[in-house]
């Protein structure tokens, strides 16, 4: 089982944005060292969770260059907001100056103030992404395809450059929707989830979906017919229990209640999610908190994390993501992922 890094955006607070770039550099060339697998950044728009990640390709452009070997990994490019021809350019960009390290999760979104930037594509997102997954396969290894030009008549494009990969490593982002991750074994595509939100027994079932799906799947250029799951878990390993607990409380918390706000304000959002008191806010989020001290994070020493580490990968997860940017500082990730980076020789 492969251990990684992912960005998924804390509330910057009053933070400048230029340090916190300068911090995701840190981290990242850190990991690099560390012989971590892969360093995962997200797509975010218009909301205090994630303000520094507008841009995957503009960020991992960032990220190729101050790193030697890990992959580069955007978790997820939302799909739908975007022409794949774009997608195809910017990211072999990326490919070229990582020598070959790109990998994409495609996502459709949903977050509706996200869509402001393609207002018409929101209803069909979910059949944009699935439709444009195998197009974005084409336009990375090699072939033209039509599209209507500025006067309306077809042009026959090819996308350049031209990536050092000739197969686009791909795995399809899931909230946890089983439909989801049977599209995903049915494209062939690795699937990346979250351990938030599911009990053990459902992400086992999940799990299973998706295999008998890719296993049945015909070859479409992406994973083998066993497929890939990675999965995102909140971490910080602390010197023991206490620590790793009395640090990463307030943080998360925090976090967690931004989240929360946020997707309150999504328009398509559940009318009790919109109507949430502040008190109900954080009662929420301190019991998320309270239930990744019992499963699904790595929260806690270097033994409790080891023992979550060996039951992930006995469910069948071929990678954990480490989100690791919900609010500590910069000391206190880099030290967990030093005591992380131990762990990982292990798995």
């Amino acid at each position: 089982m492969d251990l990684s890094v992912m960005f998924f955006g804390a509330d910057a607070g009053d933070a400048r944005h230029s340090q916190t770039y300068d911090d995701i550099l840190t981290i990242a060339r850190t990991a690099d060292r560390l012989g971590f697998h892969a360093v995962w950044t997200p797509e975010r728009h218009f909301q205090q969770v994630g303000q520094v990640f507008p841009s995957p390709p503009v960020l991992s452009a960032a990220l190729a260059v101050a790193t030697e070997r890990i992959g580069i990994r955007a978790g997820s490019v939302v799909l739908p907001l975007h022409h794949p021809l774009r997608v195809a350019e910017d990211w072999a960009v990326v490919d070229n100056l990582s020598h070959g390290r790109v990998g994409l999760s495609v996502a459709t979104g949903w977050h509706s103030a996200d869509f402001v930037l393609s207002p018409d594509t929101y209803a069909d997102r979910r059949e944009r992404m699935l439709r444009d997954i195998p197009l974005l396969r084409r336009l990375w290894a090699g072939e033209s395809e039509e599209f209507p030009d500025g006067t309306g008549a077809m042009a026959r494009v090819l996308p350049q450059p031209r990536p050092v990969q000739e197969t686009l490593p791909l795995w399809m982002t899931t909230s946890g929707n089983p439909a989801t991750w049977e599209a995903a074994g049915r494209l062939r595509t690795g699937v990346l989830g979250a351990t938030v939100g599911q009990s053990r027994d459902e992400l086992a079932e999940k799990i299973a979906i998706y295999r008998t799906a890719c296993a049945t799947a015909p070859d479409q250029h992406g994973t083998g017919p066993n497929g890939r799951v990675t999965l995102m878990a909140h971490t910080y390993v602390g010197v023991d229990d206490e620590q790793a607990q009395r640090l990463a409380a307030a943080p998360l918390t925090t976090y967690l209640k931004s989240y929360v706000r946020q997707t309150s304000a999504n328009k398509s959002a559940d009318k009790r999610t919109a109507e949430l008191t502040d008190e109900q806010t954080s009662l929420l989020a301190e019991f998320a908190f309270r239930r990744y001290l019992t499963w699904g994070a790595l929260l806690g020493s270097a033994e409790t994390c080891r023992k979550s580490l060996a039951d992930l990968r006995d469910l069948g997860v071929d990678e954990i993501a480490c989100f690791i940017d919900f609010g500590l500082g910069l000391d206190e990730v880099l030290a967990g992922l030093h005591r992380l980076a131990e762990l990982r020789k292990e798995f």
